[in-house]
């Protein structure tokens, strides 16, 4: 227990460069930027708790900057490119069923069959999922977590915040949180060395699959908090519609 408390924070950062990799290709987001730097300047609507928010950002920051990004430049540097992929593929393998279960309770039927196409494809065919045999067949990848489900359905994601050791978060997508770990396939394991290595793991290949992101953020923000923010949010509404926003300022994103 004492490891998986250590590893929290390494939450934090993972999230917040997963928000800024997604706008990588997406030119409207880059185009309305600057309205989103304009609106982080004073506290709003979406951000009433950014006093606080800003001193655990800093705190998350700090630890993710001391331990987690070394750790991860040494794994890319150290661990064979083949290697990583498939640490990479048999994790996010992993996911496909809380990912199905969610994509049912939100009623997705083509995105359900598919992600149960995926798992059973890539842990029949793929090696227990080291390889993406799926992807190559053309079948995509749909992910899905409480928060989404919650949000299909019309709850209100509520204010931003950044929660201690766990990173980038809302009011509705917090509450969703103590679904989503036990929808975590890692929790299955008994055997709490093994559970706490592949914690590990997991935590250092996401954080190498995101330097790029990371060094984007830090080259591109003149405030990383507020640049964090405003990606974050806009990818949890992506999420929540699958791309088709009906209102991009509707409080139910």
């Amino acid at each position: 227990m004492k490891t998986r408390s250590f590893l929290a924070p390494i939450l934090a950062k993972l999230v917040l460069l997963a928000a800024v990799a997604s706008l990588g290709g997406c030119a409207s987001t880059m185009q309305n930027l600057d309205d989103r730097m304009d609106r982080a300047r004073n506290p709003s609507a979406a951000d009433p708790f950014e006093p606080f928010n800003r001193q655990v950002f800093r705190f998350n920051d700090a630890v993710d900057t001391a331990v987690l990004r070394p750790t991860a430049e040494a794994y890319r540097r150290v661990v064979p490119s083949t290697v990583r992929t498939g640490v990479n593929n048999f994790f996010g393998n992993l996911t496909e069923v809380w990912s199905f279960a969610n994509s049912v309770a939100q009623l997705k039927l083509q995105n359900s069959a598919e992600t149960f196409m995926r798992f059973n494809v890539n842990t029949v065919f793929g090696l227990g999922g080291l390889l993406d045999i799926a992807t190559e067949a053309g079948i995509d990848r749909h992910q899905e977590d409480f928060g989404q489900t919650l949000g299909r359905w019309g709850v209100p994601s509520g204010p931003y915040l950044v929660l201690p050791l766990l990173g980038p978060s809302t009011v509705r997508d917090t509450a969703a949180l103590t679904l989503d770990r036990q929808g975590d396939l890692l929790n299955a394991v008994n055997d709490i060395p093994v559970r706490n290595s592949m914690y590990v793991l997991r935590l250092v290949d996401l954080r190498a699959s995101l330097l790029r992101a990371g060094q984007l953020l830090d080259d591109a923000a003149l405030d990383k908090y507020s640049f964090t923010r405003d990606a974050f949010l806009q990818r949890r509404r992506n999420d929540v519609y699958d791309g088709n926003i009906p209102n991009p300022d509707a409080e139910g994103q």
